[in-house]
C-alpha cells in the first residue's frame, strides 16, 4: 500500500463518508468521493476532490466510477464501502420492497463494488477494502432486525473475503461504529413512524424513535463525534498492518464485549432493560 493510493468512497454526501474523503485528501491521497446526487458533493469538489455520481443500486454508475479510477491510476487502491441507511421496523411490519431496498443498498451494492475493483487490485498485487459495518453487525435489538441483518451480512462477507484475497496482497478491514453524531439517526427515525391506529407496535415504534432521537444518538448517550469515527476509518484505510476489525466508541466496545462474553439469555435481558418493547411487560 503506497501513501498515495487512490481512494474510492461511497456515501460522501454527509457524515463519515464526507469527512473520510476530506481526511484522505488532506493526507495526499487522490480521492474519488461519490454519492447518488453529485450536487451534494459541491463542497468536496471545492476542496479539489474528484466527485462522481455513484448509486450503489445502479450497476452502470458503479462500473463507471471504478473505470474512471482505473483509467487514471491503474487500480483502486482503497475502496471504502460506506453508503448505507437504517430501516428500523418490527419484522412483522416491513414490506418486501422495503427489505429488498435495505439489502440492495447496504449489502449488494458493497458486494458488487468489491467485485468490480478486485481484478485490477489483484493485478497490482495490492489494495485495501474497508467495509463500514456497525457494532450492530454483532447483535440485533428490537426494531432493528433488517438493518442489523445487513450489517451481520457485511461482517460475514468480509470474513470470507479477507481470507480469499490475502494471497493477492489485498487487505480487508471492517469498521464497527457505535452511535455517531451524523444524519443516520434522523433517517432511521423517519422509518419508525407510521399510523398508530390498530398497530400493535405503535407505542413501541414511537418510544423507539424517541429513544434514538433524544438519547442514543446524543453526546449524553455516548455517541461519538463524526471526527472520531473518521480517524478510525482513515487508520483502517492507511495503516500498514490493519486489524481485521476496529470498533469505534465506548458504547460499541462495551456492547461488543458483552455480546461476546454473555450467554444469549443474559444478553437478551440486557436488551430488554435498554430498549422499549411492544406490550406492557418486559
Amino acid at each position: 500500500m503506497t501513501a498515495l493510493a487512490p481512494a474510492l468512497i461511497t456515501g460522501c454526501s454527509s457524515g463519515m463518508g464526507r469527512q473520510t474523503a476530506l481526511a484522505l485528501h488532506r493526507k495526499g491521497h487522490p480521492v474519488y468521493a461519490t454519492a447518488r446526487r453529485p450536487d451534494d458533493l459541491a463542497a468536496l469538489a471545492a476542496e479539489g476532490i474528484t466527485t462522481l455520481a455513484l448509486d450503489v443500486t445502479d450497476e452502470q454508475s458503479m462500473a463507471a466510477a471504478v473505470t474512471r479510477v482505473e483509467e487514471e491510476h491503474g487500480a483502486v487502491g482503497v475502496l471504502v464501502n460506506n453508503a448505507a441507511y437504517g430501516l428500523h421496523l418490527p419484522v412483522e411490519l416491513a414490506g418486501p420492497e422495503e427489505v429488498r431496498a435495505q439489502f440492495e443498498t447496504n449489502v449488494f451494492g458493497a458486494v458488487r463494488l468489491v467485485q468490480l475493483v478486485l481484478p485490477a487490485m489483484r493485478a497490482a498485487g495490492t489494495g485495501r477494502i474497508v467495509n463500514i459495518s456497525s457494532m450492530g453487525g454483532r447483535f440485533s435489538p428490537p426494531g432493528g432486525g433488517f438493518y442489523h441483518a445487513t450489517k451481520h451480512a457485511v461482517e460475514a462477507l468480509s470474513d470470507s473475503l479477507r481470507l480469499e484475497v490475502a494471497p493477492f496482497g489485498i487487505k480487508v478491514v471492517v469498521v464497527q461504529p457505535g452511535p455517531t453524531l451524523t444524519d443516520f439517526a434522523g433517517t432511521a427515525v423517519t422509518t419508525m413512524h407510521g399510523p398508530a391506529d390498530h398497530d400493535p407496535y405503535g407505542t413501541f415504534r414511537a418510544e423507539l424513535a424517541d429513544m434514538y432521537a433524544h438519547k442514543t444518538f446524543t453526546r449524553r448517550g455516548g455517541a461519538v463525534p463524526v471526527e472520531t469515527a473518521t480517524r478510525t476509518i482513515v487508520r483502517a484505510a492507511t495503516t500498514a498492518r490493519p486489524r481485521a476489525r476496529y470498533a469505534i466508541g465506548t458504547v460499541a466496545r462495551t456492547v461488543l464485549t458483552a455480546r461476546r462474553l454473555l450467554p444469549d439469555a443474559a444478553f437478551d435481558a440486557m436488551l430488554r432493560r435498554s430498549f422499549p418493547l411492544p406490550g406492557a411487560t418486559r
